[in-house]
């Protein structure tokens, strides 16, 4: 079988009918632009709204939760062992916040090769005061190089550095919302009162926003060293241990050993956010169906012309035919004809498809409750490219197949008896 003849012939029957072939083309071009201009842009927004939450959360948070015993008195006496006791009013054990033995617990994790990194965090409630402005909040000592590894603090410093809180003395940076109401900028000095009733002033060396308010007008951050300071607690201090997995599946498995290897409770990300992550999953599947189907609408193009040409092309293929190509052959040559509509539409929608999405990625997109993004989010992975130009070939080669075998049962003498 003589390809290099096939494909030339094919080229040949393109030119004959140039104007429809570019339309199909166009089509497939459309399709591939629109697909990877939807998915990148799509997985962009993802991508951003991924960094608000999921990657400022651990993947497996271990801390002390205060609930009941469950091991009540009466289920210990010796006559009432045996029995089922109905309890009511069951007040809740204050066995304190603090993780104890944390030092060999961040050893064993640090062991585990499991594990990316852990952060270790003191959280504490506190009342926010200047002047005569008081307020409640929340203060949350990190461990700076830590925090801005794993979890990219400093994405959402929007004044300040967050490497300060470890030189400057009892330093803070502060949510915007909480500058905002107290009035304090850089360089200032606040007052927090913990709820032991200690009472500290702290200067302030940055500000950060996560774009969600509840968070911006109540949380700020300091050093553990000044946390554990400020609550008059040992160096050994702690009420969480966030840890960040190398992979994220095995976190819902892992908290559960952690939970019971170290005798405390952890949460995973996927419990913690199950409502955000499907909400990502649906826009991902939307972008994907949206270009799927224009595709699948540029192969059904493809498909018509193709088949018109079949019908306008009756006497080309009996005379091919009556002088030795086999139905083999005419296949081969409408099949060539469509995936050279397919190749040179998928490379021009891969081109005209990045055009358009890095003119979307310098658009303006300025919004006060997302201070780190200035242009709308635009996510480039070649492999969005490379399923773009499989699926333009796959379905023009589709769209071409049907026509071509039809072309290749065609009888000659039945054509040229009926001219």
């Amino acid at each position: 079988m003589n390809y290099k003849l096939l494909l030339e012939i094919s080229i040949g029957l393109l030119r004959a009918r140039l104007k429809q072939s570019v339309i199909a083309g166009v089509g497939v071009m459309f399709g591939i632009t629109m697909f990877i201009t939807l998915i990148s842009f799509m997985n962009g927004l993802n991508q951003m709204l991924d960094g608000l939450v999921i990657n400022r959360t651990a993947h497996i948070r271990l801390y002390n939760e205060i609930k009941p015993s469950t091991n009540q008195p009466i289920n210990q006496s010796k006559i009432y062992k045996k029995s089922i006791n109905f309890i009511s009013s069951i007040k809740p054990k204050d066995k304190g916040k603090e993780v104890y033995n944390s030092e060999s617990v961040m050893h064993a994790l640090k062991q585990d090769s499991r594990v990316l990194g852990i952060a270790p965090k003191i959280s504490t409630p506190v009342f926010y005061s200047s002047g005569k402005v008081d307020f409640p909040g929340l203060i949350n000592g990190i461990d700076i190089d830590a925090e801005q590894k794993l979890f990219f603090l400093n994405d959402y410093i929007i004044k300040g550095h967050p490497a300060d809180l470890g030189i400057v003395n009892n330093s803070i940076i502060l949510g915007k919302g909480v500058a905002e109401k107290l009035l304090v900028d850089i360089g200032d000095v606040m007052y927090v009162t913990t709820a032991q009733g200690n009472i500290t002033a702290l200067k302030v060396v940055g500000l950060i926003q996560f774009g969600l308010l509840e968070i911006d007008n109540a949380q700020s951050y300091t050093s553990i060293q000044t946390a554990q300071k400020m609550m008059g607690e040992s160096n050994n201090y702690i009420t969480d241990i966030n840890i960040k997995l190398k992979d994220l599946s095995q976190a819902p498995a892992l908290a559960k050993e952690y939970s019971k290897q170290f005798e405390l409770d952890a949460i995973d990300i996927q419990t913690a956010n199950a409502q955000f992550e499907t909400g990502s999953s649906i826009r991902s599947i939307i972008s994907y169906t949206v270009g799927i189907t224009l595709l699948i609408v540029a192969g059904f193009g493809i498909y018509n012309i193709l088949n018109m040409m079949i019908y306008e092309k009756m006497d080309s293929i009996a005379i091919m035919k009556a002088t030795g190509f086999s139905g083999r052959d005419v296949k081969y040559i409408f099949i060539f004809l469509s995936l050279i509509i397919g190749i040179a539409g998928g490379i021009f929608g891969l081109l005209f498809g990045y055009i358009l999405s890095s003119i979307i990625d310098q658009i303006p997109f300025e919004t006060a409750s997302l201070p780190t993004i200035k242009t709308y989010p635009i996510y480039y992975n070649p492999i969005y490219y490379m399923i773009g130009f499989i699926f333009a070939i796959a379905t023009t080669y589709i769209a071409g197949l049907l026509p071509a075998r039809k072309a290749s049962s065609i009888d000659p003498v039945e054509i040229i008896r009926g001219k």
